[in-house]
């Protein structure tokens, strides 16, 4: 993987994209996925630092979760905002990241991507249902650094 300048073909981002779409029809919750070669650093702090480039914070119920893969250095972080985090035990998406994380040592990222957006779905349905009304407040394309 090293050395190319997208992770995903464009068939395998349209499927990551639909992913989010189909996910976030049960939740009101929004989700995104940020992929980049490198991560310098800790990988929470680059994953909290995106999440904010991207206005992720300014929900209205403070329900974002972002999915951050920097494929290079192999690190990967699943975090949620205020609203998410004021309600859910502290260790809410380790499972998730620890799922997506067996996928992509078999080498399977898009459906390790797929994966992770699909439970954070199911997690957001528990504590952020859909609502008639719901409006999409975030872009559902893959971002990249």
């Amino acid at each position: 993987m090293l050395f190319k300048k997208h992770l995903f073909s464009a068939s395998e981002r349209r499927q990551i994209v639909d992913a989010i779409g189909h996910a976030e029809k049960m939740t009101s919750g929004e989700i995104r996925v940020h992929v980049e070669p490198r991560c310098t650093g800790a990988v929470l702090d680059r994953a909290a630092d995106v999440f904010h480039k991207l206005g992720m914070q300014k929900t209205v119920l403070r329900n974002g979760v972002l999915i951050y893969l920097a494929w290079e250095d192999r690190k990967l972080a699943v975090i949620g905002d205020k609203g998410i985090n004021e309600v859910v035990p502290a260790d809410f998406w380790d499972i998730t990241a620890e799922e997506m994380t067996a996928l992509f040592r078999q080498q399977k990222y898009v459906a390790g991507v797929v994966h992770g957006i699909e439970q954070a779905g199911i997690k957001l349905t528990q504590y952020f249902p859909y609502y008639a009304g719901d409006k999409n407040e975030l872009s559902n394309d893959i971002s990249e650094g």
